[in-house]
């Protein structure tokens, strides 16, 4: 038995109808460019126009379909120890700043800090920002809209 052979239109090699996505509407069933010009392609074009996969990505994560499927993945086992490697990987990555998080968390447990109101909306719905990890005790209290926002502006808190 032969292997039907294809040309790339793209890149010009002969190649096996195997190295072609199928595609009804050609007229041997395959797309006219093979996968590796494909692939390349779609990567160079959401390259180019990154802007508009970001929001079309955050966008499709946001549907309640898709929130449904992820919230019954992290219920399943699967769900749960994929979670417990990102945990422990993001720790160890970040270790100054998992440090940072855990002495503030400490200290507010034992009432030697305590939470302020957002310093810019005066909201009592605060997150403890760090400008520094390495001064872990030097927090100012930021709602999740002025964090979000201080962090646009100026980026991550030194860690060094």
């Amino acid at each position: 038995m032969t292997t039907a052979i294809k040309t790339c239109f793209k890149c010009g090699a002969a190649k096996p109808l195997t190295e072609f996505y199928k595609h009804n509407a050609m007229s041997d069933g395959h797309l006219g460019k093979c996968k590796e010009c494909t692939r390349r392609d779609s990567i160079n074009n959401r390259v180019k126009n990154i802007d508009y996969y970001i929001e079309y990505d955050r966008k499709r994560a946001s549907l309640p379909h898709r929130k449904l499927l992820r919230k019954k993945y992290s219920e399943t086992n699967a769900g749960k120890e994929s979670s417990r490697r990102n945990t422990i990987s993001y720790r160890k990555g970040n270790l100054i700043k998992y440090k940072a998080h855990n002495i503030v968390g400490n200290a507010l447990r034992d009432k030697k800090i305590f939470k302020g109101l957002c310093e810019v909306c005066g909201s009592s719905f605060v997150h403890g920002h760090h400008d520094d990890y390495t001064k872990p005790l030097e927090v100012r209290w930021l709602c999740p809209t002025h964090h979000k926002q201080w962090h646009k502006e100026n980026g991550e808190a030194k860690t060094a």
